[in-house]
């Protein structure tokens, strides 16, 4: 989300006229019912889910989580509790203007005792709910509690910046990427809150690359076919440092073939393959000596049909014998985050299949670089070998370049 969309959110003056449990005498928290039919009040309470089999057979009490004209944090989940007998429905509503946010759902425990919201509230809007419920003597009990939440501050709010891959057909490789707008100080209530399923299911975990950014990927590389649902259910979460998610996001891709590339660096070839099978093995040319490319299994991370490459990206002097500034390189692959591409190089195809000449980028021919292009899709692997120059975590999607267990370590939970 952009800071323009945020701010209008930020600037929204939600009021949100919140209609609490409403008994046929009056209270705030609790609505007690004792055999002679009498009510009391009690101070707020957060009460948890009832797990008894069975209601309870004494006097009857229907208690919610706010009372009455109450004000509560973004990240509390309304709760209503009756004893001595059952909750049979509950409106929670808002006067959030978006129309999704208008009506909260929950759901009733199985032993009819709770009804627990289903999701966290919204930031400075004001709440109703209404809660029926029925004694063991079988007088049915109303009650209404109209709450607010505390409001939040642009810079109080941690939004869902970009879930990389949406929609699209990826590779095997392709790591779930989620990125934040602000750090994440509390990654294990956040983490809680992000889920990945699959069909088929594959076993797989979370890392957090740095305080805005989590990934997650499956234990070996996805089966082709496989629908990925992300859902990162984090409006309302406490984000620590006094800061709460604000909108959740759910996006999904689909898993391509099974596609990879090997890269020999010191034989100078790129070998594409499909489910393990040589499809065309094409002469290159990589890093030459003091340039070395990068040996490690990388990530393709985007293709672009031409991009402009200026040797100062890389820290490279203007006045320096080895300063380029190559404009509208065609067939692009980035696979690190630092710079280095798989392209289309016509200037090099003397040295391709002999000898490395490039400042670290995988050159080729026009045409091999159109058609290796065309057969790959972001998301697939490329391993290379033959350097002594290792790739360095971080510098890319290098999520398959450590093991499993290594990946795991970044998780928070």
């Amino acid at each position: 989300m952009n800071s323009a969309t945020r701010q209008r959110i930020a600037l929204v003056p939600f009021v949100v006229l919140l209609v609490a449990l409403v008994a046929a005498c009056s209270g705030t928290g609790t609505v007690s019912q004792t055999p002679a039919a009498t009510s009391t009040a009690t101070t707020d309470t957060s009460p948890s889910p009832v797990s008894s089999p069975t209601p309870s057979q004494g006097p009857f009490s229907l208690t919610t989580s706010v009372g009455d004209g109450g004000q509560v944090p973004v990240d509390h989940r309304f709760m209503a509790v009756a004893s001595g007998g059952t909750v049979t429905s509950v409106s929670l509503t808002s006067t959030d203007p978006r129309p999704e946010k208008k009506t909260v759902a929950g759901e009733v425990s199985a032993d009819q005792t709770t009804w627990t919201a289903a999701s966290l509230l919204e930031p400075g809007v004001s709440y109703t709910a209404v809660v029926q419920a029925s004694a063991n003597s079988g007088e049915p009990v109303s009650r209404t509690v109209s709450f607010s939440t505390a409001p939040l501050s642009l810079k109080q709010q941690v939004f869902v910046y970009n879930i990389i891959g949406a929609g699209q057909t990826v590779g095997v490789a392709m790591p779930v990427v989620v990125s934040f707008d602000t750090p994440i100080a509390d990654k294990t209530s956040f983490q809680r809150h992000m889920h990945v399923t699959s069909t088929p299911a594959q076993n797989g975990t979370w890392s957090w690359i740095s305080d805005t950014q989590a990934h997650w990927r499956p234990e070996v590389y996805w089966q082709p076919g496989t629908q990925v649902d992300i859902n990162i259910d984090v409006n309302g979460v406490n984000a620590g440092d006094g800061r709460y998610g604000q909108e959740s996001k759910r996006a999904g891709f689909t898993i391509g073939r099974a596609a990879q590339i090997n890269v020999d660096l010191a034989a100078h070839t790129a070998t594409h393959l499909v489910n393990g099978q040589p499809t065309r093995v094409i002469p290159i040319t990589a890093g030459k000596s003091g340039f070395e490319t990068r040996s490690g299994t990388k990530v393709i991370m985007e293709r672009l049909d031409a991009v402009d490459m200026n040797a100062g990206t890389t820290g490279t002097n203007r006045n320096s014998p080895e300063f380029y500034d190559l404009k509208g390189v065609k067939y692009a692959m980035r696979v690190t985050q630092s710079g280095e591409f798989i392209h289309a190089a016509p200037w090099s195809v003397g040295s391709q299949g002999k000898r490395n000449v490039s400042h670290g980028c995988v050159g080729m021919s026009t045409d091999n670089a159109d058609w290796l292009m065309a057969n790959t899709q972001v998301g697939d692997p490329v391993v290379y070998t033959g350097s002594s120059r290792a790739l360095e975590n971080g510098n890319g999607w290098t999520d398959w370049n450590i093991t499993y267990e290594q990946f795991k370590k970044g998780s928070a939970l």
